[in-house]
């Protein structure tokens, strides 16, 4: 498998059998670059998959692709319909505890602490997970303790659903947001806390990847590998 980064929370995972681009709202150079130029001219099925309807995580933009590839399939979260960003006849969309599959892939929609849903998703044999706005988005400094109790606990809900399901992930995409303040990566230890992961790659840290790294040291005493993917365009290969 191979991992490329594109921007804030998008990815592209290549497979030997399929395509999947997460969260896409901007190519790697703007509005054209490794989405335009490579993954919409490989013949492979292309698989679009959207965790919420925010602009840094969706655009209608995806839908234009259908005149340039036909093999596409949409799997994008229903609050994207409920907020009228697409067309019932657009795609299948998915609420928590929803799953799709076919002959390439599997997919199931697990909870989200901010709107939409996270995904989980199965394909040759690899467990993969792509968190959306899954976090604890605590926001300690400028928060009540009460609202810090209540976010954690709804983020620690979810993860118990989650591991319930599933225990083991070969790699996860998840937020690690340095604006969060003091504890900006208390999502991301519990996560590897709970859930045994072999993969980590943080995500929706826009501009700001230096700040990010010390959770490496985390994740390492962990027994995960952490993956940085600080560029965009930059890529990773997965075991």
């Amino acid at each position: 498998m191979k991992l490329t980064y594109i921007y804030h929370s998008c990815f592209v995972l290549e497979t030997e059998r399929c395509i999947i681009l997460f969260d896409y709202y901007k190519d790697t150079k703007g509005k054209y670059g490794y989405v335009h130029d490579y993954v919409l001219n490989q013949p492979k099925p292309l698989y679009i998959l959207s965790s919420h309807f925010h602009p840094d995580h969706f655009s209608r933009e995806i839908f234009q692709w259908k005149e340039q590839k036909k093999n596409i399939v949409y799997l994008l979260s229903h609050d994207i319909l409920k907020r009228k960003k697409a067309a019932e006849n657009e795609a299948i969309f998915l609420r928590k505890g929803d799953d799709y599959a076919d002959d390439c892939l599997s997919v199931r929609a697990f909870g989200s602490t901010d709107v939409g849903v996270s995904f989980e998703v199965e394909c040759e044999g690899r467990k993969v997970f792509h968190a959306g706005d899954l976090n604890n988005w605590h926001w300690k400094d400028e928060s009540t303790e009460r609202e810090v109790k209540m976010a954690e606990g709804n983020y620690l809900h979810e993860l118990k659903v989650l591991k319930a399901a599933c225990p083991h992930l070969d790699l996860v995409m998840f937020p690690v947001d340095p604006r969060i303040g003091t504890d900006f990566a208390r999502g991301a230890e519990q996560f590897v806390d709970y859930i045994q992961v072999g993969n980590f790659v943080p995500m929706h840290f826009w501009e700001r990847p230096n700040e990010v790294k010390p959770f490496g040291e985390y994740a390492q005493c962990r027994g995960v590998r952490y993956v940085l993917l600080a560029n965009p365009g930059e890529e990773a290969l997965l075991g």
